[in-house]
């Protein structure tokens, strides 16, 4: 675990904001960069083609956000998170498969929390699961939804009832 603090000079001193404790296997990122863009004349059809470029570039989120534009036209926003060596090839995807004359990009930092996966025995076959520790206490849990999906179909029995199993498998172990 590490203890990062912020030194801040006051008027009549100083003071340290402390306020973030990291686990040895969560991870904090500040090579990312995020892009943004507003488009407001082009297609719905682009927009799936540019997505499917983007992921194969390497982005690790790409997703969109309805907005109204001068004029009060509606546009879409584009945000896309990538690592900062993928940055060149990202905005090259932007330029070329898109409308835009310009486009905003600033460095950020993610926090990723320690991860591990596991099985849970269900009565009708296994599922993955995936956990996330915030400073070594399990925060998350999540049920892998191709494998329920798979269990739901093949057993004609509704999603959610493979979840809750699940789920309840997994609280009953913590």
């Amino acid at each position: 675990m590490y203890y990062a603090s912020l030194l801040v000079n006051c008027e009549g001193g100083s003071l340290i904001l402390a306020d973030h404790f990291q686990h040895k296997d969560e991870h904090i990122d500040g090579g990312m960069m995020k892009l943004e863009v507003n488009l407001d004349d082009i297609s719905a059809e682009w927009l799936g083609y540019l997505m499917d470029k983007l992921f194969d570039t390497g982005v690790n989120e790409a997703y969109y956000i309805p907005i109204y534009m001068k004029k009060n036209r509606p546009g879409i926003l584009l945000h896309v998170l990538c690592h900062s060596k993928k940055l060149e090839k990202v905005k090259e995807v932007i330029f070329l498969e898109t409308t835009t004359l310009g486009l905003r990009y600033f460095p950020i930092h993610t926090h990723r929390l320690e991860r591990t996966f596991s099985v849970v025995e269900t009565p009708w076959g296994t599922v993955n699961v995936k956990k996330g520790y915030y400073s070594g206490v399990m925060t998350q849990a999540s049920p892998e939804y191709e494998d329920c999906k798979k269990i739901a179909e093949r057993e004609k029995i509704p999603l959610k009832v493979v979840f809750q199993e699940v789920w309840g498998k997994i609280h009953s172990k913590s």
